[in-house]
């Protein structure tokens, strides 16, 4: 079984995965796959680098998350460069990573509705909460400034439309053991 799994940056998305996989389920993880995607020598990072310069790479021949993160999130052009070129290498990836899987698969994606996923999802989960939530959460767990914050938010689709695509929704917008508990009771749904 394959299920989706996507909410915005700073949503819970990451506590609902780790507390499914402690239940059984094998992750497969967007975010991981993108950095997989821009390793050095790799089609990803070349790509980056003929469309942005070297001036993205670190002396090691790394990329510059920071100096990336910076650019496209302040550059609408700039971001939708990036995602055009790195989102099909992700999906190739996943793909892949699905297709040498078993049992529950939980496919954490948290740009789901921009990139249209190919994937066919069993089912699919949208974490959501308010903005007002992520953006404390990122500010506690990720050391962004309040800026930082929500450029990153506003750069995402919405709750709304995530929930349109979705089966199941958990609002995370309450105590850790309370989402424990909510993703307890999807998660007994998904894999009965």
């Amino acid at each position: 079984m394959l299920i989706g799994l996507t909410g915005g940056i700073g949503s819970g998305k990451s506590t609902v995965a780790r507390r499914w996989v402690e239940l059984g389920a094998t992750e497969i993880d967007a975010d991981l796959l993108a950095r997989e995607a821009v390793e050095p020598e790799s089609e990803g990072l070349t790509l980056l680098v003929e469309e942005f310069g070297a001036g993205i790479l670190q002396p090691t021949g790394e990329l510059d998350r920071g100096l990336l993160a910076a650019l496209i999130f302040g550059d609408e052009v700039a971001r939708l460069k990036v995602e055009a070129i790195l989102h099909p290498l992700i999906q190739e990836l996943a793909a892949k990573r699905v297709a040498a899987t078993s049992g529950v698969i939980i496919y954490s994606i948290p740009l789901m509705v921009e990139t249209q996923s190919k994937l066919r999802f069993d089912k699919i989960v949208a974490i959501s909460c308010s903005e007002k939530t992520r953006i404390t959460r990122l500010i506690k767990t990720r050391a962004m400034t309040v800026e930082q914050a929500r450029l990153r938010v506003d750069a995402q689709a919405s709750d709304a439309e995530r929930e349109a695509i979705a089966d199941f929704v958990i609002n995370s917008d309450c105590s850790l053991p309370e989402l424990i508990s909510r993703a307890d009771v999807i998660y007994a749904s998904l894999s009965a």
